[in-house]
């Protein structure tokens, strides 16, 4: 009666936790919660869709992720090049990294097959359905961008981590993932280890898949979406009901930059050059020319050393060892990017490179064999080792000041 009274009622039976009936006014909303890596979700969204006979189904997927998995052999028409000169590599790493995890917990289910089979059955019913995610690239960035350098640094550690992880739960395990306390308490995990990055992967996107939903047309939906956004995006429902705004066009950009995040990629660069102009003025042109020489040698070396580390071409070290300084005072070029470019060029992708990209990511093995991931490989170990020489180079060239 209680559940009645606030308008949440359950579809099925009040131990299922998977599912939430949210009624408001003439409007109904069926939330199926699922586990992305799950067998019976697909099931029990193929039932719920043939129960409810909606007007409507909305689902978890942008437009590029739905392209994708409808065409898998959308990854054979990626630019390698193109993805290093943009300065995408991270991103595509990250993609990659969370793409592996999902497929290792997979047990052989597709990843998000379930939000297919939710399409694939509003087509054979000929009823509308509509993609309510926000591009993941976005939520990437959002995530990025929020975070500082001690939250960055773990959420690559994270990913890495989950790429190449080689515990693998059993179906039991994962449909406690649609469990309610099992997600509050990942949840809370989530906010204590990485607050900015649980804020833009579930809190915006809470709001913005709620949002979606609130504005989809019809008066009967049923909405797939991971079991972990049910229990917020029921609450937004009500927050929009009540008159709070649906516009979540702020979710769509990235945040403004701070002054000093703006301009934190000039930092080094001014700090070395000033260094040695500053050994210029104080010892003469022998001494900032001998600074000049003490900086490449650390960054080009270390970057050399990172690039080495890929098992490259012999040609690609040097170029590294040339380059990596550029990088560095360059507002366009990136360290990395060259050494990088020429693998492209020596060691062009295979059609098979493409083909095997997927699982290849699963392991530190399939990384260096497979020639797409080994160039992005020797653009991060590249430009890191610069970085390192770098950071090695301002209390270096400073001492020769005293």
């Amino acid at each position: 009666m209680d559940e009645q009274m606030n308008g949440t009622v359950p579809v099925s039976p009040p131990s299922m936790a998977t599912q939430r009936f949210v009624k408001i006014g003439e409007r109904s909303f069926t939330l199926v919660g699922t586990a992305h890596v799950s067998s019976a979700s697909i099931d029990e969204v193929i039932t719920v869709i043939r129960t409810v006979m909606p007007d409507r189904i909305c689902v978890e997927l942008d437009d590029a992720r739905y392209k994708a998995m409808i065409n898998p052999a959308s990854w054979e028409q990626m630019d390698i090049v193109k993805i290093i000169k943009e300065g995408k590599v991270f991103f595509m790493l990250a993609n990659l990294a969370l793409s592996s995890f999902q497929r290792r917990m997979g047990t052989g289910i597709q990843p998000g097959r379930e939000m297919l089979a939710a399409i694939e059955t509003a087509q054979e019913l000929d009823i509308p359905f509509s993609l309510c995610d926000r591009p993941v690239p976005i939520t990437l960035k959002r995530a990025w961008s929020k975070s500082n350098f001690w939250n960055k640094s773990k959420l690559i550690a994270q990913l890495i981590a989950a790429a190449f992880s080689n515990e693998k739960p059993d179906e039991e395990e994962i449909e406690k993932l649609k469990n309610a306390s099992e997600l509050d308490y990942m949840m809370e995990e989530m906010a204590s280890y990485l607050p900015s990055v649980k804020e833009v992967l579930i809190d915006e996107r809470d709001k913005y898949l709620a949002s979606k939903i609130w504005e989809a047309q019809g008066n009967n939906v049923v909405a797939v979406v991971g079991a972990g956004h049910m229990k917020g995006i029921e609450a937004w429902l009500h927050r929009f009901a009540g008159g709070e705004s649906a516009d979540v066009s702020s979710f769509e950009v990235l945040p403004p930059k701070s002054v000093l995040s703006k301009y934190s990629g000039l930092l080094f660069p001014l700090i070395l050059l000033g260094l040695i102009v500053a050994g210029f003025f104080t010892s003469g042109i022998l001494k900032s020319v001998e600074m000049l020489a003490q900086w490449w040698l650390l960054s080009g070396t270390l970057s050399a050393i990172g690039t080495a580390l890929c098992w490259v071409h012999p040609v690609s070290i040097p170029i590294a060892f040339l380059s990596a300084p550029i990088g560095t005072i360059s507002p366009v070029l990136a360290m990395g990017m060259f050494p990088a470019l020429f693998e492209a060029w020596i060691h062009k992708p295979r059609v098979e490179d493409f083909q095997n990209l997927m699982s290849d990511v699963a392991s530190l093995k399939g990384f260096y064999k497979n020639k797409i991931t080994h160039i992005l490989l020797v653009f991060i170990m590249s430009s890191l080792g610069g970085a390192i020489g770098n950071i090695i180079s301002v209390p270096t060239l400073a001492m020769h000041l005293k």
